[in-house]
């Protein structure tokens, strides 16, 4: 049911593969923060707030085709390098496949374990609110 969603994980592992030490890893996870495309002022609002990031986080959603699509912007490369590895997976996957595909590509990749228990957390708090959101695309779906 989700397979494109694992595969994705599949892509972000070999991304990290090359990776010989935390330092490494931390250095690929702030390019691709600098890598992630800006997210709109409009966006930019209390509601699209992720809370529980050390830093300022936004998560902007959007549903079409029978998917949803993620944007993030953070005033810290790390944090948002790390928005970028989940919405890399979850962006563009169906609600279902987002609420129910797990991000165990994170603790094989030893990247969870690897941060520090803010930044752990604010990763924690990214994918709770992908997941939320998802569920809400869901329900709207579901009642039309």
């Amino acid at each position: 049911m989700y397979q494109s969603c694992l595969d994705k994980q599949e892509k972000v592992k070999k991304i990290f593969s090359t990776c010989a030490n935390e330092q490494e890893k931390y250095e690929k996870i702030i390019a691709l923060g600098k890598e992630n495309p800006h997210l709109e002022d409009q966006f930019k609002t209390q509601e699209n707030r992720v809370h529980g990031c050390q830093s300022t986080m936004y998560l902007h959603s959007t549903f079409g085709g029978g998917k949803v699509y993620f944007e993030a912007q953070s005033d810290a490369l790390i944090s948002l390098g790390l928005a970028s590895i989940l919405i890399s997976v979850y962006s563009g996957e169906t609600p279902e496949a987002i609420i129910k595909c797990p991000p165990d590509y994170l603790e094989e990749l030893g990247i969870s374990t690897s941060l520090t228990p803010s930044r752990a957390n604010g990763l924690y708090s990214v994918h709770l609110r992908m997941k939320q959101e998802a569920l809400k695309f869901l329900l709207s779906k579901q009642s039309k």
